[in-house]
């Protein structure tokens, strides 16, 4: 059976500590040729930075090869639902895409966003699903309606600054931005806090940004499997006070999803959830991050992102180490027998 990393729903925590430990080595020993004569084709359906060059350059360092594709644009676009008839704008079906590419690479990442105009369709996650269902290499998810290369980017900057992290209090908080964003990182968060036992809190205006109810009764189960807590709360004062670790994402109302003109009336009066130095007071201490990009004084404050707290450039980095233990794994390739 295919290996493939769509989710860490699907993965152990055992298995996931196990990618950090790697992930750990690589950061001190980046350079290494495990990956000598493999590739790795990355279909971009969506813009990045962080994502393709932590791939590309994390590939080379492995001493492999990876093949940058941006359906659409530099590649012909991509069909991906079943039984259509294809006149649209797509020139071939992801069946066809998914059995070339893994005839040629040894593994297939995608970045596809959602298309933002039916959540009950969104949700589905259907673009990646469909490249795993006729793929016969092992597909990565560089983001979709979750985000778990950044989630085990996060869960390493995590245990770098707080090292035991059961029990601790993780707190996932909204914040504005001028228009309604992805749910991937913040369904992500509560995912990788919840499945290493942190106790949970996640702060958002008003009931019209709870995050989708799988992800909500996810984190809910795997806290409750660590003897851990999980909180949904809008009260600012309460959720910040005491925790140990503040992450902040903005996203959409997904009651509006699809009109961000209706959503836009429902974010406005919202604009004090910014992360600032008086509400990070309330903390135990706690360290700040951000998957980024962030808009400086709308999700966070400079004195907040300036701040020695504030590691969301580690986090950043740590995507390439993370990204490169995973691309091991799902190659077989073991640090302890190559070393």
């Amino acid at each position: 059976m295919i290996k493939h990393f769509l989710s860490t729903e699907d993965w152990p925590q055992g298995d996931l500590e196990d990618l950090l430990t790697d992930a750990g080595y690589l950061k001190a020993n980046p350079i290494h040729n495990h990956l000598q004569g493999k590739s790795i084709a990355l279909l971009f359906l969506n813009p990045s930075m962080r994502t393709r060059t932590s791939f590309e350059l994390g590939m080379q360092q492995l001493g492999g090869t990876a093949i940058v594709l941006q359906p659409g644009q530099d590649a012909w676009g991509i069909e991906f639902e079943p039984g259509v008839v294809m006149d649209g704008d797509a020139e071939e079906h992801i069946k066809e895409v998914a059995g070339v590419l893994s005839s040629y690479v040894d593994m297939i990442a995608i970045r596809a966003f959602p298309e933002f105009k039916d959540w009950s369709q969104d949700r589905l996650d259907h673009k990646i699903k469909g490249l795993a269902a006729h793929a016969t290499v092992p597909v990565i998810n560089m983001e979709t309606i979750v985000h778990p290369c950044q989630e085990l980017a996060l869960m390493m900057t995590i245990k770098n600054h707080l090292k035991t992290v059961h029990r601790k209090k993780f707190l996932l908080t909204w914040t504005y931005h001028p228009k309604p964003l992805n749910t991937a990182v913040a369904n992500s968060g509560l995912l990788i806090a919840s499945k290493f036992g942190m106790d949970v809190t996640l702060l958002c205006p008003n009931e019209h940004y709870l995050l989708d109810d799988h992800y909500l009764k996810a984190a809910q189960a795997q806290c409750a499997a660590h003897g851990a807590t999980f909180t949904v709360t809008h009260d600012i004062k309460a959720a910040y006070q005491g925790a140990d670790y503040v992450y902040a994402k903005s996203w959409g109302a997904l009651p509006f999803y699809g009109d961000p003109t209706a959503e836009l009336a429902e974010r406005e009066p919202n604009k004090h959830f910014m992360v600032d130095g008086a509400k990070m007071a309330l903390t135990n201490n706690a360290r700040f991050s951000h998957c980024l990009p962030l808009r400086r004084n709308i999700k966070a404050t400079d004195e907040v992102m300036d701040a020695d707290y504030c590691v969301a450039l580690e986090e950043a980095e740590n995507r390439l180490h993370v990204q490169k233990a995973l691309m091991l794994n799902l190659m077989n390739q073991s640090l302890k027998e190559q070393e």
